[in-house]
């Protein structure tokens, strides 16, 4: 039975629980008008203004590996791309980077995304090797007609089959 659907959605899950993360999606959104599009990714924050500000999912790999006599595991590798309005006023880059480690932190404090993953089946230094979460790329882009930070991230997940 394939574990893609329960482990994307204990990434979501993960990312919704960091504080003023924004909107996030579980896989990437497509729509055509760009007011739809926008409206998606829009924010409220806590002073009552919005700010583009939203998270999406993907899987880009997924193997499946015999680790022992009739014993599987799903190893799926996944890219969460992150977009914030940029503001240099209000130092928006530091809050961007806030973010980023805020779920960094959540998935080192719980790598196994509560108990939907195993920590790596093959050991390093005699310790399993938890999930650990990538900075692949961070840098400023345009983003529904807005300059915003963009991230790029990449996590890795061993399940049981």
């Amino acid at each position: 039975m394939s574990t893609l659907a329960p482990v994307r959605a204990a990434i979501k899950a993960k990312l919704t629980a960091v504080p003023q993360i924004g909107h996030v999606h579980e896989y990437e959104r497509y729509v055509r008008e760009e007011a739809k599009f926008r409206s998606l990714f829009e924010f409220d924050l806590v002073d009552g203004s919005k700010q583009l500000r939203g998270w999406w999912l993907r899987r880009t790999h997924s193997q499946e590996l015999n680790i022992a006599m009739g014993r599987s595991v799903d190893v799926h590798t996944w890219q969460i791309r992150a977009y914030m309005a940029l503001s240099d006023d209000a130092g928006s880059e530091l809050v961007f980077d806030g973010l980023i480690e805020a779920f960094r932190d959540a998935v080192r404090a719980d790598p196994t995304f509560g108990g939907t993953c195993e920590p790596d089946p093959g050991e390093q230094g005699g310790q399993a090797a938890p999930q650990l979460v990538e900075v692949v790329d961070v840098g400023p882009v345009k983003f529904c007609g807005v300059l915003c930070h963009s991230a790029v991230l990449q996590l890795r997940t061993w399940s049981y089959l």
